[in-house]
């Protein structure tokens, strides 16, 4: 049978796995007349199945969001203030955390974690390598090498069964990703690292309100780190933030995100320890209040989502469904992530398989690339200087 011979039942059955890549990032209902009606696909001509556009993202209630941000911005004070420590103590009770602290994005989140538990130059950090770049980026900036530890293939996350091989001399500390919003094995992830007395934070950027075994992510680790970029399930354009226990670790973060001005424990005249600016602005802050009012609820329509939408693919062969640990007890969907193997279709290549979606309205992206596959990561290592440290293992790629 030829591609252009598979007609819409044989091809498009399956195209429902894309769907809550848009119905979960959008919090919308989940569709089920995919498949119904046999007809030529909309890429080769056909009708698509959907021609009505999603919702946008993200949401706003001009009746109800607005009145503190204009507040805000009528005051003339923009930058950290008032509206972002409150942010900061409502989002610390959310999660389950002592502190937070909120930054200008989940980049620096994580930078300016790694920096403060004291991980640099000779340092390796276990990270997993499907993740955004911004995870491994922040580990040579801080001086570090990144250690990739394999991917579970059915849950997307980092496989705690290759951990250990990758542990040397040097590691430091254990980078876990909630990768898509799905947690992580935190109950082995952390035995590992107490076994060989190493450091575990989070990036939970992905994954508001997910647990393991009814405690949030990000309050797992040594420290816990969050994006609220537009995309994400709490959005406000930009912003991040840490979540920890430890004052003396959160007085050195808030001290560093503040050109290392003294805090708390962090004593000293002047600048008391290298910093930077990386703080939350007050009208970021604002409009993260009148996002956190409509989690609880988004994220509960996402796990309806995704559920449901499991049950109906989960039988189509050729498509898998992402699993969750036995120990996940709500995961917050960034995303929705499915395995696609083309030899149940034909032959038909993954990049056609999504461009079929595509044209049948149904939006599914490719997910994330090989990051450690890129140019940036071999002039990474030149740029940091570990060639002249004799430290660049094989084992990092």
């Amino acid at each position: 049978m030829k591609d252009n011979d598979l007609t819409r039942r044989q091809f498009i059955a399956a195209a429902s796995a894309g769907s809550l890549a848009a119905v979960a990032s959008k919090t919308l209902p989940a569709y089920a007349n995919i498949g119904k009606k046999a007809g030529k696909l909309a890429i080769l001509g056909g009708r698509p199945v959907r021609t009505k556009r999603f919702p946008g993202w993200p949401i706003w209630d001009k009746n109800t969001d607005e009145e503190l941000i204009l507040s805000v911005m009528r005051s003339g004070v923009w930058s950290r203030n008032k509206v972002v420590a409150e942010f900061e103590k409502k989002y610390a009770q959310l999660m389950g955390a002592k502190r937070c602290i909120g930054t200008t994005n989940g980049t620096n989140a994580l930078l300016t974690s790694l920096h403060c538990l004291d991980i640099g130059i000779g340092d390796e950090v276990l990270v997993p390598p499907y993740t955004f770049i911004a995870t491994i980026d922040v580990i040579f900036l801080c001086g570090a090498l990144p250690i990739m530890v394999d991917t579970d293939p059915e849950t997307f996350q980092i496989n705690p069964e290759r951990i250990e091989e990758k542990i040397s001399e040097h590691t430091r500390a254990i980078l876990p990703v909630h990768i898509l919003g799905l947690p992580a094995n935190m109950d082995k992830i952390n035995a590992i690292a107490k076994k060989h007395d190493l450091l575990v934070v989070e990036d939970a950027c992905q994954a508001w309100m997910a647990e393991w075994k009814g405690k949030k992510c990000g309050t797992l680790g040594d420290l816990g780190c969050f994006s609220f970029q537009n995309s994400k399930n709490l959005p406000c354009g930009e912003g991040g933030a840490i979540l920890g226990d430890d004052d003396r670790i959160m007085d050195k973060c808030y001290s560093y995100h503040n050109f290392g001005r003294p805090y708390g424990s962090v004593t000293g005249r002047g600048n008391a320890i290298l910093g930077t600016k990386c703080r939350m602005a007050e009208y970021q802050a604002a409009i993260l209040l009148a996002q956190m009012k409509r989690l609880e609820e988004q994220t509960q329509t996402r796990n309806e989502n995704a559920k449901y939408l499991t049950s109906r693919i989960k039988d189509i062969p050729g498509i898998i469904p992402h699993k969750l640990y036995d120990g996940v007890t709500r995961a917050a969907y960034h995303l929705y992530p499915f395995r696609y193997k083309k030899e149940h279709f034909n032959g038909v290549s993954r990049g056609k398989f999504l461009s079929a979606l595509t044209a049948e309205g149904i939006p599914c992206s490719r997910g994330y690339g090989q990051v450690n596959k890129g140019d940036f990561f071999a002039s990474s290592k030149e740029f940091v200087g570990f060639n002249r440290l004799g430290q660049c293992p094989e084992s990092m790629i």
